[in-house]
């Protein structure tokens, strides 16, 4: 019997979806997982500033709050998004990330591509779409990308193995499923 068994891109993305489930974001809980030779270095979720208050634990966003346009967001957000969050996890610990591949749950800003351009990462695989309402903005943004160099895949995880992977979640996993051989 065939297994659904996730392959390497699936396995990472999956990985970032459950590191999103860290985010103390309400409107988009992200993640992001940076990979180099299928070994992971670094990972991170968007959220609130170490000591700032989390949207998630007031209940309500603190921009949407305050009234802040669309236009002016990044300049209220308390957010730190998951892509700037990841690598600030590999420059806190000296991990160069030069030549690897981010997965993120959601496709990077601008101010995150120019992070992870100047950061050298070479390939951002990402689940959803932006959605940004500026096709101008949008126009910039894929031609930014294409100026880096950097290789930018649309990866969402197939059925089948996020049914395995909600199974693999929900039950035990390293329970024996097959008796014991016999000497």
């Amino acid at each position: 019997m065939k297994q659904n068994r996730p392959n390497w891109d699936e396995y990472f993305m999956v990985i970032a979806k459950i590191c999103s489930s860290r985010s103390t974001c309400l409107s988009r809980p992200t993640g992001a997982v940076i990979v180099l030779d299928k070994q992971i270095l670094a990972t991170g979720y968007n959220g609130a500033m170490p000591g700032s208050d989390h949207c998630i634990d007031d209940g309500e966003c603190f921009r949407r709050r305050a009234n802040i346009p669309d236009v002016d967001k990044y300049n209220f957000c308390r957010a730190t998004h998951a892509e700037a969050n990841a690598l600030a996890q590999a420059a806190r610990y000296g991990i160069s990330v030069e030549g690897a591949v981010i997965y993120t749950t959601l496709a990077p800003c601008y101010v995150c591509l120019k992070l992870l351009a100047t950061a050298r990462i070479s390939e951002i695989y990402y689940e959803h779409h932006y959605e940004s309402q500026n096709f101008e903005r949008d126009n910039f943004w894929k031609q930014a990308i294409s100026d880096a160099g950097i290789k930018l895949t649309r990866l969402s995880v197939s059925t089948p193995v996020m049914e395995k992977i909600k199974e693999h979640l929900e039950c035990p996993t390293s329970i024996r499923r097959l008796a014991a051989t016999k000497s």
